[in-house]
């Protein structure tokens, strides 16, 4: 009973502290923190984008897939998560997942210092359907294979899932908002490709 008082970024630690193996899968993680739905697994499959890191094309588009495959289940109003064996039995050494723990928690904290329910209807079930969509949506976004336009995106996945843990509506809102942005930021960079125009910070990353 007292890991339904833990915080996101205590769950996220506890994850590495239950599983004493070298490897941990992905179906370990999702044991580890089934109780607590799609939001946490969510949170978690954000982890590597909202790193603001170097990172090889087509990394952001393969963390996508199981944003793609949770959204859907919040759309279609699951109450919870069903993830597929190919993607279960895959799985991370405890030691990456435990440095990308130790990166982010800096940042939640700074995050749950400021979150309490409020506007509790937003994170009901009916609620986790419109929830749902807009990961889809900000997932198609992290998906393309460009630099630096997934960041915002998947913060405002990670966002929308703290909120969602915290019972806190206002936060939730923020993080729609975030994505939002993102999204705009990526179909601007997007059409400006289109046309040919030459982006500074693309090439930067290059």
């Amino acid at each position: 009973m007292e890991d339904k008082e833990k915080n996101t970024s205590e769950l996220l630690q506890l994850v590495v502290i239950q599983n004493t193996n070298e490897i941990i899968t992905v179906n370990q993680i999702k044991l580890s923190l089934d109780e607590r739905g799609f939001a946490i697994l969510l949170a978690i499959a954000t982890l590597p984008i909202c790193l603001p890191i170097p990172a090889p094309p087509g990394f952001t588009t393969i963390f996508a897939i199981p944003l793609f495959i949770l959204s859907i289940q919040m759309m279609c109003g699951m109450k919870t998560p069903w993830i597929p064996q190919w993607l279960a039995r895959k799985a991370m050494r405890k030691k990456v997942l435990d440095k990308l723990i130790d990166r982010i928690i800096p940042w939640l904290r700074k995050i749950e210092k400021h979150m309490h329910p409020r506007l509790t209807y937003i994170s009901t079930h009916a609620w986790e359907r419109i929830i749902g969509l807009f990961s889809f949506i900000f997932s198609i976004s992290i998906a393309l294979p460009v630099p630096l336009v997934n960041f915002l995106p998947g913060w405002g996945i990670l966002i929308m899932s703290l909120g969602l843990l915290s019972k806190d509506g206002l936060t939730i809102f923020a993080g729609m908002i975030v994505g939002t942005i993102g999204v705009g930021v990526a179909l601007i960079v997007v059409a400006l490709l289109w046309m040919g125009v030459p982006i500074p910070f693309l090439h930067q990353a290059d």
